[in-house]
């Protein structure tokens, strides 16, 4: 990844969240990765696909909560109101994350008794486009 790259998920992640403080940067130990932080707090790795030459990016973050206070952790993490948990249709093992009405990504439980969660977002090129 470039830093044009870099600045651009930054931005990407800022906006889509909510969160002026998030910092994207090379992942030290995989050149062609890069980590989201939020203050002291590692978010996660973004990993590159660059499968059928169309370049996407994944985003993967942990999230240490059960599913009653997944909502509220959110909010709290990146002091945005805006963002919301909504069930998905025929799915009870994961649910969407929205911003407003826009939806974000997918929530998935670690485990059947839904103790811990990654979350999963997907960012096309496109998406960068205009950052």
């Amino acid at each position: 990844m470039d830093k044009s790259e870099l600045r651009k998920l930054q931005e990407f992640l800022r906006q889509s969240f909510g969160a002026p403080g998030i910092k994207v940067g090379l992942d030290p130990k995989n050149e062609d990765a890069a980590v989201a932080s939020f203050g002291e707090r590692v978010l996660g790795p973004i990993t590159v696909d660059d499968e059928d030459g169309d370049r996407s990016f994944s985003f993967a973050m942990k999230i240490p909560v059960e599913r009653p206070v997944l909502q509220e952790y959110l909010r709290r993490l990146f002091d945005n109101d805006a963002l919301k948990i909504v069930a998905r249709a025929r799915k009870t093992d994961s649910v969407e994350l929205n911003k407003g009405d826009d939806f974000l990504a997918v929530i998935s439980a670690d485990d059947p008794k839904g103790k811990t969660y990654t979350l999963q977002m997907a960012i096309l090129d496109i998406d960068l486009d205009d950052l």
